[in-house]
């Protein structure tokens, strides 16, 4: 019997929690560990760091043709200039209301603010952190308005091999969204071969990308448990406060903001659509992916909630790659969350670059299990995190990453119905809710 991604997980993030406590428990009394401790912590992190390494192997790639084939497909289609900017509009405003919400979370409860004991305990589980380049992240994090505008600079690289190794993917983004936008201004001939060739190459990335999360259980049972072994049941409260702070920003997000977005922006009762889209949102919650999920969002889409079908394959295919507010709201919850735990001061000028890198590399995340841990990553790195502190903080975030995954990918595909509602109802639709009234549930 074959068993699912998410199972596989979910064991191996009970044995990580099984072993990792047991071993612990078994050697916290000790004044000095056995050498098979040692051992065995060192095999869990050579596995973890292989799984590390080998997701920050395909972050270029993975974002670089996902917003080339989203951005050439909707510059290809002439009639649907107005509509796309009706698109572009809605995820980018429900976007930045998300990332809001997510830095106004984990800045007024501040799940990061842990005991100094309990975060030395953490970063000596690694033995690899280095007090000096902590410093260097705090002075670069202090940088104000040098750090602002930098952000702008960086827009656009001189030399975009040299912005790839270094890992500068604001530059890589901006020139990928022209180069999308150039390839659909090409002649009909031209266009064809090159679209034909960035959506190929993007199958084959997100296949590789698939392949590679095949092993996030090893790789997560590699990275949870030495943090486990070396600080114990201290960093389940921290977790705990982490996976609090994110999940009432996911249903602030779901349950008040996009709510009144539907309200005043479309008219369109929220209680309604929401009954509408409890198939869809189900399903993304226990499959974890937006893009496995799309199918029965646009059955949802067109036949629960009314929206035409010329509406619906444009928005939500689009939204599926490119509209992550559960994602967005994530990435920042984590990147300040890491800041405040391992002390790194964050000033208003590195936070708002956060919420900018959060919006940007959510359009990239293709819609696949735990795929924004590519983007945190890279996240982490621009911001000038240390890396013997990455590998640390993603050993931290994945134990809680698979039921906020879940829940984060619920809230991806409720605000992409809500974009292809508000949108169809712009372009003068009026019959919604057919299949749903029909069917007795909404009175």
């Amino acid at each position: 019997m074959k068993i699912a991604l998410h199972f596989k997980i979910l064991i191996s993030l009970a044995l990580a929690f099984s072993i990792g406590l047991f071993v612990n428990f078994e050697t916290s009394e000790l004044k000095q560990k056995p050498s098979w401790f040692f051992y065995f912590l060192e095999a869990c992190q050579f596995v973890g760091t292989l799984f590390l390494n080998a997701l920050k192997m395909v972050v270029i790639p993975l974002i670089i043709t996902s917003i080339i084939c989203g951005v050439a497909k909707i510059g290809a289609e002439s009639n649907f200039k107005k509509l796309g900017l009706k698109t572009f509009g809605f995820y980018g405003l429900s976007g930045i209301l998300a990332v809001t919400v997510g830095l106004l979370c984990v800045n007024i409860f501040e799940p990061g603010i842990v005991n100094p004991e309990i975060r030395e305990k953490m970063l000596s589980s690694y033995n690899a952190f280095d007090q000096e380049k902590l410093g260097s992240a705090m002075q670069r994090a202090d940088g104000g308005w040098a750090n602002l505008i930098e952000i702008f600079h960086r827009m656009v690289p001189t030399n975009l091999f040299k912005a790839a190794v270094e890992g500068q993917l604001l530059g890589l983004i901006f020139f990928s969204l022209l180069f999308g936008f150039f390839v659909s201004r090409l002649p009909d001939k031209l266009k064809i071969s090159q679209t034909t060739f960035w959506e190929s190459l993007n199958a084959v990335i997100l296949s590789l990308t698939n392949f590679i999360i095949s092993f996030a259980p090893y790789g997560i049972f590699g990275l949870v448990t030495p943090t486990l072994m070396t600080v114990g049941l201290d960093t389940l409260w921290v977790m705990g406060g982490f996976a609090l702070t994110v999940l009432t920003g996911l249903f602030i997000h779901c349950l008040i903001i996009l709510p009144v977005m539907l309200r005043f922006l479309g008219g369109i009762n929220p209680i309604y659509h929401l009954k509408a889209m409890a198939p869809a949102m189900l399903t993304a919650f226990s499959t974890a992916s937006s893009s496995a999920t799309l199918p029965l969002t646009m059955k949802c889409v067109t036949q629960r909630v009314g929206v035409s079908r010329k509406v619906g394959s444009f928005t939500l295919p689009l939204g599926a790659t490119m509209n992550m507010d559960g994602t967005a709201l994530f990435e920042c919850v984590v990147v300040v969350f890491l800041a405040q735990l391992f002390g790194i001061e964050m000033s208003w000028a590195i936070q708002f670059s956060v919420v900018v890198m959060a919006l940007l590399t959510s359009i990239g995340v293709a819609g696949i299990p735990s795929a924004s841990l590519v983007a945190i990553i890279v996240i982490l790195q621009a911001v000038g995190f240390p890396e013997e502190t990455i590998g640390i903080g993603v050993g931290i975030v994945y134990v809680v990453d698979r039921f906020l995954d879940m829940t984060r990918t619920a809230v991806n595909v409720f605000g992409d119905s809500c974009a292809a509602a508000v949108i169809g109802k712009s372009e003068g639709e009026k019959e919604y809710y057919p299949e749903v009234l029909d069917e007795g549930i909404i009175t």
